[in-house]
């Protein structure tokens, strides 16, 4: 079968992927080595999507690996709130790294609860089982190579490994139990906001070139989102914890949406100071809507 997509032009596509992943890979690996933050009454715990990766500017002694921005929506909620905050949210974190080091001078982050803890955020599960990053990039690799990716005919990525992904997902629920009820032993006095995760993709239709994916394999991303949303709501009200919503309130700001309106940036970002070079991740505006939406829960809760 003769490919509909020219060799050059998929070249093109694929090295252009492949330099962003680069360039993130090489910022993530400056330095590692800083202070442990003071004692808060407010703990932040999480992955890039509670951490802000690499939007500017980064935090002020948090470990440049983990790409931990200033303006990530704990940052923004304790300053609101009056609150003081021991943020170790940290990029590509799962839920094993609550427990064991993440990195070399990256301590667990449940070394940063106490018994006085006041108030927990949670956001993990994306990176266990690679859920989110293997998808993403076997998808984009599965539908580049597929040649009904350019007249957007079928969902190959669903068709051949969609059943595994979402068998993932569910599976994650019982990681996310085991973490709720672990900072429940270390705080047992503090509430626990357990964070969703946000739209990504569009609810129908695609943006192509823009996301190299057929319609049919956005929808298929966009129900393996839903599905590890459902496993990170379960584990939280089946253990005593809250759950906060952040998907409902983004949808129509997925990555396929303008530079003005989105809240998570394409493969392509914008490069600019409110976004990020890590591709479907939160850019400025997003951490600031989560921000809005994480408050809220916190005085809904007493704080």
């Amino acid at each position: 079968m003769s490919s509909l997509a020219s060799a050059p032009a998929i070249r093109r596509r694929t090295g252009l992927i492949g330099l962003i992943l680069a360039t993130i890979v090489l910022l993530l690996a400056v330095g590692s080595g800083p202070a442990r933050a003071a004692d808060g009454e407010y703990v932040a715990l999480g992955d890039s999507y509670s951490a802000g990766s690499l939007i500017l500017p980064p935090a002020s002694g948090a470990p440049l690996i983990c790409g931990q921005s200033a303006r990530n929506y704990p940052k923004q909620v304790a300053q609101a709130l009056g609150l003081s905050l021991t943020d170790v949210t940290c990029g590509a974190a799962s839920t094993e790294h609550m427990t064991f080091p993440q990195y070399p001078g990256v301590a667990p982050q449940f070394d940063a609860l106490k018994p006085d803890t006041k108030v927990v955020t949670l956001g993990i599960g994306g990176n266990d089982n690679l859920l989110f990053a293997s998808a993403i990039v076997t998808c984009g690799g599965i539908d580049i190579l597929w040649p009904g990716t350019l007249f957007d005919v079928g969902a190959p990525c669903r068709d051949s490994i969609g059943a595994v992904h979402l068998a993932n997902a569910a599976a994650i629920e019982s990681k996310i139990a085991a973490v709720v009820r672990g900072i429940r032993a270390r705080s047992p006095q503090a509430k626990i906001l357990v964070i969703g995760y946000p739209d990504l993709l569009p609810q129908s239709g695609r943006c192509y070139p823009t996301l190299p994916l057929t319609s049919g394999d956005i929808a298929f991303l966009e129900q393996l989102t839903r599905r590890l949303n459902t496993s990170v709501q379960s584990a939280a009200e089946g253990n005593g914890a809250t759950y906060v919503d952040t998907y409902a309130q983004s949808i129509g700001h997925d990555a396929c949406k303008s530079a003005s309106v989105r809240w998570i940036e394409p493969v392509i970002p914008a490069f600019s100071s409110d976004t990020t070079i890590v591709p479907l991740h939160p850019n400025a505006a997003g951490m600031t809507a989560t921000a809005g939406v994480v408050r809220s829960a916190f005085q809904a809760a007493g704080f």
